[in-house]
């Protein structure tokens, strides 16, 4: 992933959690951390769709992203994924959770 784009989702993350980008490592806890409800992820997914051109995260990949580092490496393996793969994500590596 190019710096601009991980530093414009972890902008996004920041600021749907309301709080400065440079508090958060790729070891912060959605749920444990932020206090993120599923409901929560869910907004986040979609502010980061709607600002990232292209990018659509699979419903069900959702459930696998446990820190802002699993959230981080889906959005870069999305934005090197080939042209037959662009788009959809149906797997997240597994961070510490």
């Amino acid at each position: 992933m190019n710096d601009s784009l991980a530093l414009r989702v972890r902008d996004i993350i920041a600021g749907h959690f309301g709080m400065p980008p440079d508090r958060l490592t790729d070891q912060t806890r959605l749920r444990d951390d932020l206090g993120a409800d599923q409901f929560d992820r869910i907004e986040l997914m979609i502010a980061i769709e709607d600002q990232v051109l292209g990018l659509r995260i699979d419903d069900m990949a959702l459930y696998e992203i446990k820190t802002v580092g699993d959230l981080m490496r889906a959005v870069a393996g999305l934005s090197t994924a080939g042209a037959s793969n662009r788009g959809r994500l149906d797997a997240v590596p597994q961070g510490e959770g």
